[in-house]
């Protein structure tokens, strides 16, 4: 192919990552609702792992196609990720360390971020030999969580409050925060989910058209749009 194809080519396969993460965060709200936080997150790495085999497999097989492919999966495991963790990491923390946890998420993004970086140095992964190695090393993490998330607890609020099985709130309670009395915990999400009850889901098209969110919604596309601003990609 000739030098313009070749750009046009590499061009589709950096971007349609990001067409995976727009329609894996889109589906976030339904998956953790229809089969809970962990086993959404659960269910998250399949595609990434598909990534990493299809990737890894492409200078083989002579396929860029399979590249695309890829980072299409790649992208749909790290939009339903980006939704479902922060959401099961605040759900099962203790209220005092629920901020902190929370934003530990970023923490981990840039550092994720940052040693993908060290990585693709010519002098590591990034050489004509390994690259295939380099855009495969997503499935590591997924197989790390593969096999550890089993271990832990589901959400207690989606136990609760989607399943209502008070009994199976209290175990995972327990097993997160060890034995004690967790009365006052539980009475929160009782109170949550009165609130809710009462409380219309939006859709959103639905947002956008409602006067009373018209404010944070300008806020956070402005916050959005600022952060391509900083610099962050030409680095």
């Amino acid at each position: 192919p000739s030098e313009d194809m070749i750009t046009l080519m590499w061009s589709f396969i950096v971007s349609i990552y990001s067409i995976g993460g727009l329609l894996g965060s889109s589906s976030t709200g339904y998956l953790a609702v229809r089969f809970g936080r962990k086993k959404s997150m659960l269910l998250a790495n399949i595609p990434a792992l598909l990534s990493a085999a299809l990737m890894a497999l492409s200078r083989l097989s002579g396929s860029f196609e399979m590249i695309i492919a890829g980072r299409f999966s790649a992208g749909l495991c790290a939009g339903i990720h980006l939704g479902t963790h922060v959401q099961y990491a605040g759900e099962i923390s203790p209220k005092k360390l629920r901020g902190f946890i929370n934003v530990t998420s970023s923490v981990f993004f840039a550092l994720g971020k940052t040693v993908a970086r060290i990585l693709g140095l010519r002098e590591l992964l990034g050489s004509q030999s390994l690259w295939p190695m380099l855009m495969a090393s997503c499935g590591f993490p997924a197989l790390f969580q593969l096999v550890m998330l089993p271990f832990f607890p589901e959400s207690p609020p989606y136990l609760l409050m989607q399943k209502e099985d008070q009994e199976g709130c209290k175990k995972a309670i327990r097993q997160l925060w060890g034995e004690g009395h967790h009365q006052a915990e539980i009475d929160d999400i009782m109170k949550e989910k009165a609130t809710m009850k009462n409380t219309k889901i939006l859709s959103v098209l639905e947002l956008l058209k409602e006067p009373a969110f018209r404010w944070q919604l300008y806020m956070t596309i402005i916050l959005t749009a600022t952060v391509q601003l900083c610099g962050i990609n030409a680095v």
